[in-house]
């Protein structure tokens, strides 16, 4: 049975209106004040995917469904020939969309639960607890297809073990896909019968292998499912009836990607264990797909002290694209800002040419997309804004796409049009999905989702770029939000709110989740202070790499002159001071309750105190040790001096602390040490512990929104502010 699609109208004079009101509007307003529900009630975009005519655009979105208490993740389509976007899915469990060249197909992962031979988005295949009628879920991510003329989506991958990764071919008529080492139900029930429930921590690791099915295959198989029961010896293999192993690896299979000669597929490992140990572990492979009756033993492409990602071919089937966030290219191991590089495929490992793209620009490449003349345009941060950059060669001069300020995410090209897509956002004007007739063009982008329209409706804060200058004499900058009605104010209570990374920044972008909830602080009467410190990307090579080895005190002495600056230009009153943040911003405000007594109160989360036991629970181990100068029983005293718990003795912060139990990024333990020593020590404290959930918080969106509700509640019992301030 067919579903109907959901129609939403787009005008693009409305959203002209907002943005002239939402930008140059600088006087009174009777706009309401943003409330806590609506807040968590903001639409999130992970995907914004051009197909190759240019006329279409997949949109995968996330969202918090309250009731099912769960991220709904949906994926909708844009048609620029009528302006119109329908609902494509409608489980609440798909993501990563990718178009078939032809345009004909969307393939995407979905983690539904779904009852054997029946398709997630029909109520049929559905029970009352979003379980199958036989009550078997299945939360392992597999790949689907849906027509973007209509219809149900459906499996094409099955199986115990998810999807990894997957690309389609160049022609459309197959789909290469990567999971892991299938078993088969004998060898899953001989397992159970040895082990129990006993985790073999390393034992049960194994590696991944590399698929090709058919379409034609999996369209008849769909067609026949439903119609009769499925032989035994599919329902026992653990594997894709119908798929074809090309190649075997004794890693995991992070991305893969297909030159578009179809001659050779590439792909990005990482370990089995899906922690980041060994940077050995993480290296560009290649297969030749000429001859794929057999697995054939993949091509080792890089061997370097980086972490590669974000692959795709260039046009000239020669070249392949990546990306480095963590590592280098050019030198033992360093994290200098996130790079795009390429490297010549042709030639032997000894002469193998790579290079580097936008190595004149000062900041960091965010992301980018190929444009159908083979350049780059590239979204590239610079300070406080992230703008549209593009190079039409390594060597070629950087241009300037004129746009609006602010931030712009996720650009996504086309193979045939010059028509580009992307995500973006400004302090004041809330994140949508855009489409421009070409990247000379984005001044006159058009929005073709309206899903924030909301705030737009709401009295938000005011922001701007702060500048000062540390103790060193570097220079810093941050940014400054201002409660709503109190842009550029003076002697206001401040709260410190630090990002997390250490590789991010602030900026003028727009942002509303559990992460990111400076919009609320402001809204309740306080100046925000965002600082950049050292260690920040958008500054420089230098800047990035001067929190080395002192990964709290160089950033902490930062953020530190910052506050002493805004006190002394009577901007912030010295009474009314908070700190806070998570992940490296919750190590960050650890630490700074250790160096000064100023904070009336701190809101940390997934923050270490310690570095010893971090380096051995985390799942980036490698870049700690950088930081750090070493392993810790090379560098002990360092590991010594730069952690907080050595100094806690010195706190007298009400700090409130958050942490998912399941968290192995900064293991739930560091926050239990830190609200040991609190309680050892008098100081007022609590913990909150949110089951499930590991570093992101995406289980449950109950748990992000009741811990900002309760932090907010924290800065307010002890740092003085009411909200009328």
């Amino acid at each position: 049975m067919q579903r109907k699609l959901r129609f939403v109208s787009l005008v693009s004079v409305i959203f002209a209106s907002i943005f002239t009101s939402s930008i140059f509007g600088q006087g009174e307003t009777t706009k309401p004040k943003l409330t806590l529900d609506e807040f968590f009630n903001s639409v999130g975009f992970t995907a914004a995917k051009v197909s190759s005519d240019g006329n279409s655009v997949v949109i995968a979105t996330e969202k918090a469904d309250w009731e099912q208490q769960i991220f709904r993740k949906e994926l909708w389509l844009y048609r620029t020939a009528n302006a119109s976007l329908t609902q494509l899915t409608q489980s609440g469990h798909d993501t990563a969309p990718q178009w078939s060249p032809d345009g004909q197909w969307v393939a995407f992962l979905s983690e539904r639960k779904v009852a054997e031979g029946k398709d997630a988005d029909t109520e049929e295949g559905k029970g009352k607890d979003g379980k199958g009628k036989d009550g078997k879920e299945k939360e392992v991510a597999h790949l689907f297809l849906i027509s973007p003329n209509g219809g149900e989506a459906f499996a094409i991958t099955s199986g115990d073990d998810g999807v990894h990764g997957f690309a389609w071919s160049s022609d459309s008529k197959s789909i290469y896909f990567a999971t892991r080492e299938p078993w088969t139900k004998q060898q899953n029930d001989d397992h159970k019968k040895d082990w129990k429930d006993v985790i073999r921590y390393r034992g049960d690791e194994r590696g991944d292998v590399l698929f090709r099915i058919a379409l034609e295959t999996a369209l008849a198989r769909h067609a026949a499912q439903g119609t009769k029961e499925l032989p035994a010896t599919e329902k026992e293999s653990g594997l894709t009836p119908g798929a074809i192993a090309i190649a075997r690896t004794p890693l995991r299979v992070a991305q893969l990607s297909i030159s578009r000669d179809g001659s050779r597929l590439a792909f990005v490992t990482s370990s089995v264990s899906e922690r980041q140990e060994k940077v050995e572990d993480i290296d560009i492979y290649l297969v030749n797909l000429t001859n794929d009756s057999a697995p054939a033993a993949p091509i080792r492409l890089t061997q370097n002290e980086a972490v590669e990602l974000n692959l795709e071919w260039a046009p000239d089937n020669r070249h392949l694209f990546f990306q480095v966030n963590l590592g280098s290219l050019e030198r033992k191991y360093e994290d200098p800002q996130p790079r795009l590089y390429w490297l010549d495929s042709d030639t032997t490992s000894e002469k193998r040419q790579v290079q580097r793209w936008f190595a004149g620009y000062p900041g960091e490449v965010v992301g980018y997309t190929l444009l159908p003349d083979g350049s780059v345009l590239c979204a590239c941060r610079l300070g406080t804004e992230v703008q549209l950059q593009s190079q039409a060669n390594p060597k070629a001069p950087i241009v300037k796409r004129e746009g609006w300020p602010g931030r712009y995410e996720l650009p996504s090209g086309s193979m045939r049009s010059p028509r580009v897509a992307f995500v973006y956002s400004a302090t004041e004007r809330p994140t949508e999905v855009y489409i421009a007739d070409g990247p000379e063009k984005l001044a006159q982008a058009r929005p073709i989702t309206s899903f924030n329209k909301l705030f737009t409706e709401r009295d938000l804060p005011q922001a701007k770029p702060h500048r000062w200058t540390s103790d060193d004499g570097t220079p810093v900058e941050g940014m400054l939000m201002y409660p709503p009605g109190k842009f550029e104010a003076k002697n206001l209570p401040m709260f410190v709110f630090i990002h997390g990374g250490p590789q991010d920044a602030d900026g003028n972008h727009f942002e509303a989740d559990w992460y990111q909830w400076d919009r609320l602080a402001a809204t309740a009467g306080w100046l925000v202070f965002e600082p950049n410190y050292r260690g920040s990307t958008g500054y420089g090579d230098k800047f990035a790499l001067q929190i080395v080895p002192e990964i709290v005190s160089r950033p902490g002495k930062d953020i530190l002159t910052g506050v002493d600056a805004l006190v002394k230009d009577g901007i912030a009153d010295a009474n009314r001071l908070a700190v806070g943040g998570y992940s490296y911003g919750g190590y960050m405000t650890n630490w700074l309750i250790t160096q000064t007594t100023r904070f009336k109160a701190a809101v940390t989360g997934a923050g270490a105190v310690e570095h010893v036991a971090n380096w051995g629970n985390d799942d980036t181990t490698f870049d700690d040790t950088y930081y750090l100068g070493g392993l810790p029983w090379q560098a002990a005293d360092r590991y010594r001096s730069e952690g907080a718990i050595y100094q806690l003795d010195k706190v007298r912060t009400p700090t409130h602390m958050v942490a998912g139990a399941d968290d192995i990024r900064v293991a739930v333990l560091e926050d239990y040490l830190l609200d040991r020593a609190l309680h050892e020590l008098n100081v007022p404290s609590d913990l909150l512990i949110f089951p499930g959930e590991g570093h992101e918080l995406d289980k449950n969106p109950w748990h992000g929104k009741i811990k900002v509700r309760e932090e907010l509640k924290w800065l307010e019992k002890y740092g003085g502010v009411t909200g009328t301030n």
